[in-house]
């Protein structure tokens, strides 16, 4: 690195610490300027927040490594769940701002009652919004790593008695975090550099993020997710030239991969969008592909999504956001990263015998930094992955506080065992120092990162068991706590038997149907919640859908008579929307690429291009009829 990459870096620095500090005085006066900015987002800012926080660090290096090893088409897994972000902006964001709560574990309290609510929102708060966020965080850390090692050699720049205590400290610890085996004698130094690294990072990204609260994560968020993309879209710039254009690409991967090895992938299967030509599009990939957005745990939105909505000033706005962040996120970033994917298979090739090809190919994103990008722009790049780190970082450490400060300290160990109300000083003080928490856990958990993968699969699966009840404790008057707490239950009793089921997606589609069935059955057996608890839930939330009686015992009859409509209404919105973008996405996309047509259809690639284009385009007027002409109130 050159000087003029380190002054780009340290004024992305300072600006992210200016802006914490900027914001420290209105942060400090509660916990709703804190966590939530006094509830004054406006949509643009709230949406490129969110894809900021969603960008991640390591999200372009699995997208590089998916394209190689799976093709185009595995992007899905990540493209559908713009029906997820739109449920929540069309349907579920005007609830969120109307429940007027912190946190989503909160919210479970309002809409359920006694003691089975308490449960479940200390449960959520320890482990949905501890555990499981800082294994997040972990994950995201382990991949900093990566791409921190080539560029932070700490070792030719520090003092070497300083860098030497360093080293011993880590050498202690006797965890390495490097892309090189424990046996290669420079394994402790690209350590040593990459802890140095990660916690700088973190120190300076703890530092704004507690300080100014939410305000200051997004203000840099925005300026994040600008430097990301102009980063990015000067590397793909770079990596085609150097391949010589598109077309280069599209003829070398042609001639490379006529004809797949046992086990490999061809051309076709690379380059397609759908999945008549895709490798592995079995049915149970495209049935988990089509329903994974439902059945996770964020599927209404429940997280730092509905917090941002929440942060929103009006309905309207968060309506704005979740479209926003669906743009950015599923159309406007996959573009740019789709002709980086190639260029880097036809520049930096697979070499034979790479035991793991999806990290090799994972990591020539980073080579590709490194060995492609003059000085300067290679900066911007870096800054601009530092940001996706600092993005993703900022946002988990604020929201996961939120949990320790809102449900945790004021509602268990201030209202509930000391019996008093805390100030709001001292909430905000709590805010800062769980901060600190959630980052030490987090990096405790990282260097047992290889311990823990077992881990990592049953909370996925955990979380697969839930999404469905989060859903419909919004839109259905007889959905209960119990419910809720049954799926918990059958998940963790699921999870590790499910372990031994062959195939991520038969195992995933289990847990769904398992959870599913068995909520279900709870609330056929226990009922619905106390009559007043379902009283003072709809008069404060007004949701859509179907709540039975609950509307004329309320004296909003005609307002409960329409809530069917209300819903179904909405869900059109997200289903024209979605078929929009996805339109747009792969009508673009095939001009860029190439991609093959359906095998169903017979139209050349240009042709079906053009049509899918004409379609995203002709369903915009429809969709914003759909989602935007009925005001809604807060």
């Amino acid at each position: 690195m050159e000087w003029l990459d380190f002054l780009i870096i340290f004024a992305f620095i300072a600006y992210a610490i200016c802006s914490g500090f900027k914001s420290k005085d209105k942060a400090s006066e509660n916990l709703e300027e804190y966590f939530l900015a006094g509830r004054s987002l406006s949509g643009w800012k709230a949406g490129i927040s969110m894809a900021a926080t969603q960008f991640a660090a390591d999200t372009p290096l699995l997208v590089t490594g998916l394209i190689a090893t799976a093709g185009i088409f595995s992007l899905w897994q990540m493209w559908i769940y713009a029906f997820a972000f739109l449920l929540m902006g069309f349907v579920l964001a005007p609830c969120w701002r109307r429940a007027n709560v912190i946190t989503d574990a909160e919210l479970t309290e309002i809409r359920y009652g006694a003691k089975p609510a308490a449960f479940l929102r200390i449960f959520k708060a320890l482990y949905f919004g501890t555990l499981f966020n800082c294994i997040v965080l972990a994950w995201v850390f382990f991949a900093a790593a990566r791409i921190a090692e080539p560029f932070l050699i700490w070792d030719q720049w520090l003092p070497s008695g300083l860098f030497g205590f360093f080293q011993s400290i880590i050498e202690f610890i006797n965890v390495p975090v490097a892309s090189v085996a424990l046996e290669d004698p420079q394994v402790w130094v690209l350590t040593t550099n990459n802890m140095i690294s990660i916690i700088s990072i973190l120190l300076v990204t703890t530092l704004y993020s507690a300080t100014g609260g939410l305000r200051s994560v997004v203000a840099t968020d925005v300026v994040q997710f600008g430097i990301m993309m102009v980063g990015t879209a000067i590397y793909a710039g770079y990596v085609v030239s150097e391949a010589g254009g598109m077309s280069a690409i599209y003829e070398k991967i042609q001639s490379t991969y006529a004809q797949a090895d046992p086990g490999g992938i061809t051309a076709s299967q690379i380059l397609a969008f759908t999945p008549s030509q895709a490798k592995d599009a079995t049915g149970a990939i495209l049935l988990l592909f089509a329903l994974q957005w439902l059945i996770q745990l964020n599927s209404d939105g429940t997280g730092y999504l509905a917090q941002r909505s929440m942060a929103c000033k009006s309905a309207k706005d968060a309506k704005i956001a979740a479209l926003v962040f669906t743009f950015a996120q599923i159309f406007l970033r996959s573009l740019f990263w789709l002709p980086i994917g190639l260029g880097l298979l036809i520049l930096l090739p697979p070499e034979a015998g790479v035991q793991n090809l999806a990290a090799d190919r994972e990591f020539t994103f980073v080579r590709g930094i490194k060995e492609f990008l003059p000085i300067g722009v290679r900066g911007i790049m870096l800054t601009g992955m530092l940001a996706a780190l600092a993005s993703t970082v900022d946002t988990h450490l604020n929201w996961g506080s939120s949990y320790w400060t809102n449900d945790i300290y004021r509602r268990f160990v201030c209202q509930s065992w000391l019996k008093k109300e805390p100030s709001d000083k001292s909430l905000v003080w709590v805010a800062r120092g769980a901060n600190l928490l959630i980052l030490t856990i987090a990096l405790a958990i990282m260097t047992q990162l290889d311990s823990i993968a077992t881990t990592w699969k049953v909370s996925l699966l955990l979380g697969a068991g839930m999404g469905i009840v989060l859903v419909l404790r919004w839109i259905w008057w007889r959905m209960n706590s119990w419910a809720e707490i049954t799926a918990i239950v059958v998940s963790l009793l699921a999870s590790y038997p499910l372990l031994s089921v062959e195939g991520d997606a038969i195992r995933l589609l289990y847990m769904a149907v398992l959870t599913t069935v068995a909520a279900l059955g709870a609330i056929y057996i226990i009922g619905p919640e106390d009559e007043d608890r379902l009283k003072d839930f709809y008069k404060r939330v007004k949701p859509p859908g179907y709540w039975g009686p609950i509307p004329e015992k309320v004296g909003m009859k005609e307002f409960g008579d329409q809530g069917p409509a209300r819903l179904w209404r909405g869900l059109a919105a997200v289903a024209v929307t979605a078929f929009s973008v996805f339109s747009l996405l792969v009508g673009i996309g095939t001009l860029i690429v190439k991609s093959p047509p359906p095998t169903w259809i017979p139209l050349s690639s240009g042709a079906w291009a053009i049509l899918t284009l004409v379609l995203g385009v002709a369903l915009i007027p429809v969709w914003l009829r759909l989602g935007f002409s009925e005001s809604e109130e807060d």
